[in-house]
């Protein structure tokens, strides 16, 4: 078995074997006093899947080709000796937040790694950090180092010639002004910071780059921006890009340098410069006429090279670019897709096929360019022949949003993944006896192709509806599933047996783009599904308002009016100023969460995300 399958690791889709020692405390009478001895044998241990989710930090090792990193998201950083064959985690039980949002190596000290916490592609579903953290022995022990009040470290960057020089690009809170944002430089190797670039409390850094072949030149980005439970923001009067010459002790700045946008908002910003010269330096802009701007003069002039859509859409969670440590024409931009460029960024070509989507961080070998590691939806992945292939990415990263059993004998456990499919397995499933894992290894790819082989597929399913989705198993027939997607309510009745699929929401009402207040039945991004225990035959979902079915979605009964707060400042347009961001996790005022009574079908008690609970005693009447 190995490393991977044998780490026993608490992620979200883990579940218990049997109930756990605390629960079954809690369960007790107050007269029972449960035997130590007998809660001693309940553990938690992984069901699986072995199926990556989402990673914005990568990095490898210079001089190690068989070595590299990434963090997850939701599950600590992971490390591989034999070039992606084989993945560990090695910071479980020594950090405190899950969630790694940048790494680096020293290129002078591969013992040396620094991570920073906390996501800054600020998202709907967001895990925040507590700072940064050190290894001096290649990730088996850590130590925190600072930054403890930032719900997100962008990027991390060590001095190619000094590893006691780092330098920190801190986010800083999501949604409330702070004071540890912008750029922080280290001269004792993490020990103490100082800050060294800052704007205000309302704008962090989000990027940093230092000129291999100069370290005392570098260039960094600040970002005004702020997500919030109802909207997010991208772009404001502090975003900018700024250039330091000695080492980073002081900075000028040149976000309107000539070529670059003149006037109108600055949103995100990624930079970066290619190790074969120092005049050419590369800048992806958010702007209303945004693009990759490139630069022959050190960033003094600037020009458009290219304004296509698809390296530029949703600005907040991609605009990220590197460039080759080589060839100065060659550039990769990630977003959706992988994009590289061998023509200064004029035209690109996609290089991501083979691994998951939504790429979010890049680390190129600055010894051999086809060597590529490469952060995404998916986890991380690894190349060696410029994104030909890519590694296969079969670790227990998995994102989901919910867990649910069925009524099967052995039980099933199901879920809904994080930008990929729902999945169900029965409780004692194992991924190396039934060749999930080798299946993966084999296919390799994500999202969309992500099932089992034949050998797996009797144990390992699809429960219908998608990604952020409540999935409700008909407790009268285990084969039918109730599973909802990102698509504005959309219900899928998902016959196993057949194979079918049949749309069953309330309200059959698509919408992207429109803020919540125009949107007659306001759906969140994940919207509960359920069935009521004390009758089966009643299931539930919730808009705005609490709806049943009793025939099986034929016919919708909407049985309460407006639950939540409805604030008309909630329910406003989200993302801007510059690019637009309003697909679901911004819908707000809605009926978050649903518990129908467990022995009275007429008691149902409802949640509101703004803050609102309800409970009716008469079947919804009042």
């Amino acid at each position: 078995m190995s490393k991977r399958l044998a780490h026993l690791v608490l992620v979200a889709a883990a579940a218990l074997a049997m109930p756990s020692a605390a629960l079954l405390a809690q369960q007790a009478p107050a007269n029972v006093v449960l035997d130590s001895a007998f809660l001693s044998g309940y553990r938690w241990r992984n069901i699986g899947p072995d199926r990556g989710g989402r990673s914005i930090a990568v990095s490898g090792v210079r001089g190690h080709p068989q070595e590299a990193y990434f963090g997850a998201t939701g599950g600590g950083l992971w490390k591989t000796t034999d070039g992606g064959e084989t993945w560990y985690p090695v910071t479980d039980f020594q950090i405190t937040s899950a969630s790694v949002g940048a790494v680096a190596v020293s290129e002078t000290n591969p013992d040396l790694v620094f991570i920073g916490t906390g996501e800054t592609c600020i998202r709907g579903n967001i895990l925040p950090g507590d700072g940064v953290y050190r290894s001096r022995d290649a990730g088996k022990t850590w130590k925190h180092v600072g930054f403890r009040e930032s719900h997100g470290i962008s990027k991390i960057r060590i001095h190619p010639r000094d590893p006691d020089i780092v330098f920190v690009a801190s986010f800083g809170k999501y949604s409330a002004p702070s004071q540890e944002r912008g750029v922080f430089k280290s001269a004792d190797g993490g020990t103490t910071w100082r800050r060294v670039l800052f704007r205000d409390d309302v704008t962090g850094a989000i990027d940093i780059v230092i000129d291999w072949n100069n370290p005392d030149v570098m260039y960094a980005a600040l970002w005004e921006a702020y997500r919030k439970e109802y909207q997010m923001s991208s772009g404001g009067p502090g975003s900018g890009l700024f250039k330091s010459t000695d080492g980073g002790e002081t900075w000028k700045e040149i976000t309107r340098n000539p070529g670059l946008p003149r006037e109108g908002v600055i949103g995100r910003i990624g930079v970066a410069v290619p190790g074969a010269g120092s005049d050419r330096v590369y800048a992806l802009v958010e702007h209303e006429h945004g693009g990759l701007f490139s630069s022959d003069d050190a960033g003094a002039t600037w020009t458009l090279v290219n304004d296509n859509r698809a390296i530029r859409q949703r600005a907040f969670y991609y605009t990220h670019i590197f460039a080759d440590p080589k060839d100065a024409d060659v550039v990769y931009l990630q977003n959706t897709a992988l994009f590289r460029s061998a023509d200064g960024g004029k035209t690109t070509t996609s290089i991501g096929g083979g691994t998951h989507g939504d790429f979010h961080d890049m680390w190129i070998d600055p010894d051999d360019p086809t060597h590529l590691v490469v952060g995404n939806d998916g986890g991380g992945a690894i190349s060696t022949d410029t994104g030909g292939r890519w590694t296969a990415q079969d670790f227990s990263t998995a994102q989901f949003y919910h867990a649910v059993t069925t009524t099967h004998i052995p039980y099933h456990v199901c879920g809904s993944q994080q930008d990929n499919s729902t999945l169900c397995v029965p409780f004692n499933w194992n991924a190396a006896a039934y060749g999930f894992g080798s299946a993966r290894r084999r296919g390799g790819g994500g999202g969309a192709a992500e099932e089992p082989a034949a050998g797996g597929m009797a144990f390992a399913y699809r429960a219908g509806g998608g990604e952020p989705g409540y999935i409700a198993p008909d407790p009268l027939d285990p084969d039918i599933f109730y599973s909802g997607t990102n698509n504005g309510g959309y219900i899928d009745k998902y016959n196993r047996r057949l194979g079918t699929s049949r749309e069953v929401n309330p309200y059959p009402w698509f919408y992207s783009g429109e803020p919540a207040i125009d949107i007659r039945e306001r759906w969140q991004w994940t919207f509960p599904i359920i069935f009521s225990r004390a009758d089966p035959k009643r299931l539930y979902t919730s808009s705005q308002r609490l709806w049943m079915t009793t025939d099986g979605g034929r016919n919708w009964t909407a049985l309460s009016d407006d639950l939540t707060r409805h604030d008309p400042m909630t329910l406003q347009k989200s993302g801007g100023p510059i690019t637009g961001d309003m697909n679901g996790p911004e819908v707000y005022a809605t009926i978050f969460s649903v518990a129908p009574g467990k022995t009275d079908a007429n008691v149902i008690w409802t949640g509101s995300d703004d803050g609102l609970v309800h409970v009716t005693r008469d079947g919804g009447a009042t």
